[in-house]
């Protein structure tokens, strides 16, 4: 398994939205740290789930990776990587995140 993933900052991630860029932000925390505030277009699919739902992704739109502070997505974008995706993770996780975030 390589370290070599794609990675984007917050702040790339922020404009590609507000640009209206198709992406697709997924969010691999918990519920309830989800439920504290998440990136408005984001999708939660808490990582030990991600082998389970990855049928859910759309492999023609690129994928951005989200957690806490970016280990767990790490993770996620090395195995989405290894399976043909187009796939970054957002360094810093939401601990960097200057956007707005919405609260379930």
């Amino acid at each position: 398994m390589s370290d070599q993933v794609k990675e984007i900052t917050p702040e790339e991630l922020e404009k590609k939205l507000e640009a209206g860029e198709p992406v697709q932000v997924i969010d691999v925390r918990e519920v309830d740290e989800w439920n504290a505030g998440h990136i408005k277009q984001a999708k939660l699919i808490p990582l030990g789930f991600l082998p389970h739902r990855v049928d859910e992704l759309d492999k023609s739109t690129p994928v951005v990776m989200v957690c806490r502070s970016g280990a767990r997505s790490h993770r996620a974008t090395e195995y989405l990587q290894e399976m043909g995706f187009d796939v970054a993770n957002m360094v810093g996780g939401m601990l960097a995140w200057p956007g707005e975030k919405e609260e379930s």
